[in-house]
């Protein structure tokens, strides 16, 4: 009955989970088309809140490193559209933020409950899950593995 409580991250080495959502600008963002390069998909809770606004924006800040790295970012998040684009556009994020109702791809990959828990992946060029953590990891951490 709790196990969402408890459950952990999917593991490294694990096939991601295709999934199709809407980004804040309405177009849809399919993870099997984005194969062949590498792909960050960062679960939070809420937009415009101090901690999700400290981790998307230290994802903004290390935006060149990402390119470098032939990286894909996503913020995920089950608010509307219009809320991701004022969240967006206030912290210049270079990046677009998915639209999950009903954190269905939230589920997918362990992070849903109550309230999305804040999980970062990193997912190959082969569609396969190199990192997975609960919480804040740097993005220099995350980008390492890319």
């Amino acid at each position: 009955m709790l196990s969402w409580l408890f459950s952990d991250p999917l593991p490294t080495g694990t096939p991601a989970p295709d999934f199709s959502l809407p980004d804040d600008s309405g177009r849809t963002v399919t993870l099997s088309a984005l194969r062949g390069q590498s792909v960050v998909l960062v679960f939070y809770p809420g937009d415009d809140t101090p901690g999700c606004t400290q981790q998307l924006c230290e994802f903004r800040d290390s935006w060149d490193s990402a390119k470098s790295h032939n990286v894909a970012v996503f913020g995920v998040n089950p608010q509307s559209a219009r809320s991701h684009t004022k969240f967006r556009d206030k912290f210049r994020f270079p990046f677009p933020i998915l639209v999950d109702r009903g954190q269905k791809v939230a589920g997918l990959y362990h992070a849903s409950g109550i309230i999305v828990k804040r999980t970062v992946y990193l997912l190959g060029p082969d569609g396969v899950i190199r990192f997975s953590r609960r919480g804040k990891p740097s993005p220099a951490e995350v980008l390492a593995l890319a």
